[in-house]
């Protein structure tokens, strides 16, 4: 997909938008809590990947989770405009800059969990299974089952920690310049 953008095929950043529209849209939204500010969010970090294709480092992390961290960033710098002109209380600002970093961050974790632990939280949590019910459904015991949702949720945990923790390696990618290019680390 990288390549492709880096050559300038529409058609590639046709494909990542369907897949990460909804995603970005929500964050967005999620953060700032409004619609048009969301959809400007959208508008922007699709063009920030089209115009910087090289940005991403798979070598940090699933593009998923790039493509998050980019949104939370573009969502924190509208919020924290907002707040600089008197449009928004700084405490609720705060209070949604962290919940964005807690979202960031249980996105990263989830998605670069192994596999089994993955498959275990989606069962319980997407489906409502409770860890009987998992078991048949991953083919595994119950222990088993037990098992990996228990290190499944002790991982997600750590995203409730409090500030101040490790960002996430898409967290200290460049970040846009002044002039819309890279800026530095």
């Amino acid at each position: 997909m990288q390549q492709r953008l880096a050559r300038g095929e529409e058609a590639a950043l046709g494909e990542l938008y369907d897949r990460y529209a909804s995603l970005v849209h929500s964050l967005a939204h999620r953060v700032t809590a409004d619609d048009d500010a969301a959809d400007q969010i959208t508008r922007e970090v699709f063009g920030y990947v089209w115009e910087n294709p090289d940005a991403y480092d798979p070598r940090y992390g699933p593009l998923r989770s790039w493509i998050a961290a980019l949104t939370r960033r573009h969502a924190v710098h509208r919020l924290r405009q907002f707040e600089n002109r008197g449009q928004s209380d700084p405490d609720e600002v705060e209070a949604r800059v962290r919940e964005a970093n807690t979202a960031a961050r249980a996105d990263f974790i989830v998605t670069s969990m192994p596999a089994p632990l993955r498959a275990a939280l989606e069962l319980a949590y997407r489906e409502r299974l409770d860890y009987r019910q998992a078991a048949v459904g991953l083919g595994v015991s119950e222990d088993e089952a037990r098992r990996r949702l228990r290190l499944g949720l002790q991982l997600l945990s750590t995203a409730m920690e409090p500030d101040g923790q490790p960002e996430t390696p898409h967290d200290r990618v460049d970040r846009p310049g002044p002039h819309g290019g890279r800026g530095p680390r």
